[in-house]
């Protein structure tokens, strides 16, 4: 809850100070590792540093610092190597006092010798937390069998007195209204409602929001379960249930498109887009497993048609036959560009490996070409697995990574060859880096060259390079985002943005600090989408290392990442294998693949998918033509309505079923056979338990007092309550805590 006084305010844009410390407390003091050592970053020393007595939780390090602040920031030093004892994962608490902390930070290190600076959490209830004390919990090491070491810690904030006496009046303040509203909680959970009366009138502290205290007075007082209903529904209608629909999960709705018109063929390594006007899919080339592709096809969303515009587009004007290439639309002005492809080794001259450039406008129907080898423009040379965005409202492509092809050159593509291709070792690979074309000007421009030093570090200022990667463009933040794909060897497994208008480069994660279960198997020619309104980005798996194989696999996972939350959910996942299983599945969801192509309709939100190779072993030369459609579906207003009305259903059933058996039993039949339309095999479970108590539950004893009966009764209600007040936004809500829960043992 606000307090009344005017709240403190920390200006995020202020310059923060270095905050002094000293060593509180700590799990082990070893005296050849002094824990006060960490005050000071010196890399170069072994010695200069805190380490743990066992690589067991729970070790700690207690810093208190000088005097009370708004902590922003921490930064870990480490050593001039890498070591075994850095922290993988750690956790960061903190407070006023060295007994009662929150957590402030969830997350870990590189094992590198950079420097890691981590913004923490530094409010409470949207108002400055001061803390005197900073707890670092260690949980892993990179050495699983090491103790936990920290060389050096730096705190960052202010200690502005002005700023902290406001902070720790308005804590205060905050801290006294939780504790009536946890004893106004306490009070009417016990039915106390003349003390609960008397304290809110003195204290003038409201429990949550007078929106629930109403549903409470229905559901609870009253037990006017009708009126709860309508209550329930309208506020559901109105929008207060929104955010928690919205924090659902999503489930996965494959479909199978079939068109009984003429359709494209077998193919992988093609190119999709979609032309939101139109609302159009353009598919362009491909491999089909024994050459290179030039059709052109549109498919036509609202009339499920497929249209061949062209069977040999080169032969119009247009691009050779291609595979591994990119395209993208600008919708805008109707066209279409093709840059890059993939080359075999016999057929690279001087003249072929020349980046041409291409323009489709979708009006006139007719193929430019816009510059015959972009390379001596200021472009990319030629390249292959690259990947190419668009932004609209500049009138400019970005294009990023990909493979540089040289006469020398002896290499299979990431994205469509097999990934056991054989063939003589391949020479030192060449990567390109990131361009920006300007459509009206037409000028290209090198943002990002990294690829005359393919070793060369990633940091603030440089993308490592890298083949089979995703790269997509949010207008609104005008970044593009960055994340897998291959560098020689490697699988890289990081997650940056670059902003195209300031340059910067920002890590957001990177995948080797987090749980694996929790991440999309790190790989590449995983294929990726972007959705500006909801801020989310979603990858659906490809080719990724088999632990257990040592070989590449390809993986059946679908993934969103939430912009807002920074936070990675998998929407589906089927690891099933076996040429019978997904042969039954055909008709279901799409079999593993990898060179396939996804593209996604903004407005509609749905994706489709087209083609790919399977990577069957036993026939090497197969493509897929198959063409899914894919809706992420949540629970809706509507079935939240129907979710709610049966906890409310299910509370009055049990009391009738304590005072008149055969009442309960036509309500189980009246107030219920609405929901048993439904597929739910959680509600028919939940129908079929409440039938079972009208034979297992007791009626009550005549000698039970009816103030008992009552009892009995109010807390069942409070806890409907307290179920159907999840739903709301925690801001509307009683607190979550008990009373009780905080006594002592």
């Amino acid at each position: 809850m606000c307090s009344d006084k005017v709240p403190c305010s920390v200006d995020e844009n202020e310059e923060s100070k270095v905050l002094k410390y000293r060593i509180y407390s700590c799990s082990s003091f070893l005296p050849s590792f002094i824990p006060e050592n960490i005050l000071e970053n010196n890399c170069s020393d072994q010695g200069s540093r805190w380490t743990s007595e066992t690589n067991n939780p729970p070790q700690y390090v207690m810093l208190k610092l000088e005097k009370l602040a708004i902590v922003k920031s921490i930064t870990f030093g480490k050593y001039e190597i890498t070591h075994v004892c850095n922290l993988k994962k750690f956790k960061i608490y903190g407070g006023m006092n060295d007994c009662t902390q929150i957590e402030l930070l969830d997350s870990g290190l590189n094992n590198d010798t950079k420097p890691e600076t981590f913004t923490i959490r530094h409010t409470l209830g949207g108002q400055p937390f001061p803390c005197r004390f900073i707890k670092i919990v260690p949980l892993q090491s990179w050495g699983s069998s090491f103790n936990f070491s920290i060389w050096f810690v730096e705190l960052r904030g202010t200690d502005d007195n002005v700023i902290i006496e406001k902070a720790v009046d308005w804590f205060h303040s905050y801290r006294e209204k939780e504790v009536i509203r946890l004893c106004l909680k306490h009070f009417r959970l016990l039915n106390y409602r003349t003390v609960f009366d008397e304290l809110v009138n003195i204290s003038q502290v409201k429990l949550e929001d007078p929106v629930l205290s109403e549903l409470f007075e229905l559901l609870v007082s009253k037990g006017d379960f009708d009126a709860s209903e309508l209550f329930i529904e309208k506020a559901i209608e109105d929008g207060y249930l929104d955010p928690y629909i919205t924090k659902q999960d999503y489930h996965p709705l494959w479909k199978l498109l079939k068109s009984a018109e003429t359709r494209p063929g077998m193919r992988g390594g093609h190119q999709m887009c979609f032309d939101s006007i139109s609302e159009t899919i353009f598919l362009f080339g491909g491999w089909d497993g024994h050459q290179d592709l030039s059709d052109l096809w549109s498919y036509h969303v609202p009339t499920n048609k497929w249209k061949l515009i062209s069977y040999d587009v080169e032969s119009e004007g247009g691009p050779s036959p291609r595979s591994c290439h990119k395209i993208c639309c600008n919708p805008q002005r109707r066209e279409i560009f093709v840059l890059g492809r993939y080359l075999g080794g016999l057929y690279r001259t001087a003249y072929n490996l020349k980046s041409d450039f291409y323009v489709y406008n979708i009006e006139s129907n007719r193929w430019t070409l816009i510059n015959e080898n972009t390379s001596l423009v200021g472009g990319p040379s030629l390249i292959f697995d690259h990947q190419m965005c668009m932004d609209v409202a500049k009138s400019t492509i970005y294009v990023f990574g990909g493979r540089i092809l040289t006469p020398a050159t002896c290499c299979s593509s990431a994205e469509e060859r097999s990934p056991n291709d054989s063939g003589p070792p391949p020479s030192e690979p060449q990567f390109s880096g990131l361009y920006s074309y300007h459509i009206l000007t037409n000028t290209w421009k090198c943002l990002n060259s990294n690829f005359e030093n393919p070793d060369a570090p990633t940091d603030l200022n440089v993308l490592k390079p890298r083949v089979a990667h995703c790269m997509l463009f949010h207008p609104r933040y005008r970044k593009l985002y960055i994340f897998n794909g291959q560098h020689n060897k490697e699988q890289l497994t990081d997650f940056v943005s670059y902003n195209v208008d300031t340059k910067q480069v920002e890590v957001i994660s990177d995948f080797i600090k987090q749980d694996e279960t929790e991440l999309p198997p790190s790989g590449y020619t995983q294929r990726a989408t972007i959705d500006p309104d909801l801020d989310e980005i979603y990858v659906l798996s490809g080719l990724s290392k088999d632990k257990e194989r040592r070989d590449d696999k390809a993986h059946n996972s679908f993934w969103v990442y939430s912009l807002k939350k920074y936070k990675w959910t998998c929407v589906y996942k089927n690891e099933n294998v076996g040429e019978q299983y997904w042969t039954r599945m055909q008709y279901i969801e799409p079999c593993p693949r990898f060179a396939h192509q996804l593209v996604y309709d903004e407005k509609k939100k749905v994706h489709f998918l087209f083609g790919g190779n399977p990577g069957r072993m036993c026939l090497p030369k197969v493509r897929l033509d198959d063409f899914w459609s894919l809706q992420l579906c949540r629970t809706n207003q509507r079935e939240m309505i129907q979710q709610c009305k049966l906890l409310i259903r299910k509370c009055r059933f049990q009391e009738l079923v304590r005072s008149d058996k055969l009442q309960a039993l036509d309500y189980l039949h009246s107030g219920f056979s609405h929901l048993t339309n439904t597929n739910s095999l959680e509600i028919e479970e939940q129908l079929q338990s409440m039938a079972s108590m009208l034979f297992s539950e007791k009626q009550p004893d005549l000698k039970e007092t009816l103030e008992a009966e009552n009892r009995c009764k109010h807390q069942n209600r409070c806890k409907l309550f307290e179920k159907l007040s999840e739903f709301f936004p925690e801001s509307m809500t009683q607190p979550v805590d008990n009373l009780v829960d905080m006594i002592p043992l």
